[in-house]
């Protein structure tokens, strides 16, 4: 059977669509899980977005557990600063996809460092949210070159 994919979402992307378009575009979340669901081929999607650290500690947790064959992540706010979600994705045996709308290195000084690119397998930036599917279909792809 084919290993899940997770796509985790940090706080305030449920507004996408209405929160700073300028910035994060016009799409929102649900068109965004559509875009990955035509990705995903055979791998069962897991698509997710809380506002709460922990709770997005407990769902990388859950892709351990269900040994997901990658997760992509938009830790939104949590990627420079939270340590229970880094430390949560080191525990991750799989590919893991950083993943930001915006080009966090063309943006204010305090969006630079991301905490979390230390143990990601790649980062996407900057590419809206094309981005999302650009990130399904290479761990899509990835797992089938391990296979």
């Amino acid at each position: 059977m084919p290993r899940s994919i997770h796509v985790l979402n940090g706080p305030n992307l449920n507004r996408l669509g209405k929160r700073e378009p300028e910035i994060y575009g016009r799409t929102t979340l649900a068109e965004i899980e559509a875009m990955c669901r035509a990705e995903t081929g055979e791998h069962p999607l897991v698509f997710r977005q809380t506002n709460w650290e922990g709770q997005l500690v407990d769902w990388i947790h859950e892709a351990i557990d269900d040994e997901a064959g990658g997760i992509v992540i938009n830790p939104a706010g949590l990627t420079f600063r939270s340590i229970p979600v880094l430390d949560a994705l080191k525990m991750f045996k799989g590919i893991i996809i950083e993943l930001h709308l915006s080009n966090i290195h063309r943006r204010e000084a305090i969006y630079h460092h991301s905490l979390m690119s230390a143990v990601a397998t790649a980062v996407v930036a900057g590419l809206g949210a094309r981005g999302y599917p650009v990130a399904t279909r290479c761990v899509r792809e990835m797992l089938a070159e391990a296979a």
